[in-house]
């Protein structure tokens, strides 16, 4: 055989398998993507600043303290974020870490779906050799009654080989206060084992922070208005956006946005 036709062989063989993807630079970027299977990097991070998160200012308090904590490398707790939603839990996770990142602490937000849960020990096992500190956020969890989700998210939040090395921290949204969905059926049924709801329960426990939002009350909505407009320079007026608020069903940091949004669209504004 030739040497022309053992490259050909070669090159095809290379096309079928080619070589890994070199491994992921986790002190290059200030967000990483978590697919399930790779890291990637998140190219367009731009968290609110801090002051622009009003109307939660316990949560906001305790959420930053906490994560200072772990991104300096003393103890800290895993988070849940749970309540209404459009209230900010998102956007005050990513808002936390862009501030420590401003104060030249190395952190990074990874991001992961709920549906990844079962490859996390893969994702852990890539973060634990990091010499950074990580924050890996899973926005709006929730399981059903009798989902197995709970017992895997609780195994990676302690005990076991599973769980998340000293550098992560694991920070959940939920609009569920324990995550696990308590059916009527469950709370009615007198044969229903007491233990099956004490172990669905359990989970919310196993977070050492778990912060509660609700919806805003007239004054935290205008509160909320008030600092988009200031940060953008948008004339604004509060009957206006009270209105505007009850057309689209209630009170919320969403809500909020989506008002700046229109009050940009009114002047022909970017934002």
């Amino acid at each position: 055989m030739n040497t022309d036709i053992l490259k050909r062989i070669a090159e095809a063989l290379e096309r079928l398998s080619p070589p890994p993807a070199p491994p992921m630079d986790l002190s290059a970027h200030p967000a990483y993507h978590w697919d399930g299977k790779r890291l990637a990097p998140v190219h367009h991070f731009r968290p609110l600043p801090i002051d622009l998160i009003v109307g939660v200012d316990r949560q906001k308090t305790d959420m930053l303290e906490n994560s200072r904590r772990h991104a300096s490398g003393a103890a800290a707790h895993d988070v849940l974020l749970w309540g209404a939603r459009g209230m900010g839990k998102s956007a005050l996770v990513k808002t936390v870490v862009g501030e420590l990142q401003k104060d030249g602490l190395f952190v990074a937000l990874v991001e992961a779906s709920s549906s990844h849960l079962a490859t996390l020990p893969l994702l852990f096992e890539e973060l634990s050799i990091s010499g950074r500190r990580f924050i890996l956020f899973v926005d709006d969890i929730a399981f059903d009654a009798h989902d197995n989700g709970p017992r895997l998210l609780r195994s990676l939040l302690e005990g076991g080989a599973e769980a998340r090395p000293n550098n992560v921290r694991l920070y959940v949204t939920s609009n569920r206060r324990n995550i696990v969905d308590r059916t009527m059926a469950e709370q009615t049924d007198a044969i229903n084992a007491r233990d099956n709801i004490d172990d669905s329960l359990a989970l919310a426990d196993r977070f050492g922070l778990k912060l509660g939002f609700q919806y805003a009350d007239q004054e935290a909505f205008v509160s909320m208005v008030a600092a988009y407009a200031s940060h953008f320079d948008l004339d604004w007026d509060e009957a206006d956006a009270l209105a505007f608020a009850h057309q689209r069903g209630g009170r919320s940091g969403r809500v909020a946005w989506h008002y700046t949004v229109e009050l940009a669209g009114r002047a022909g504004r970017k934002i």
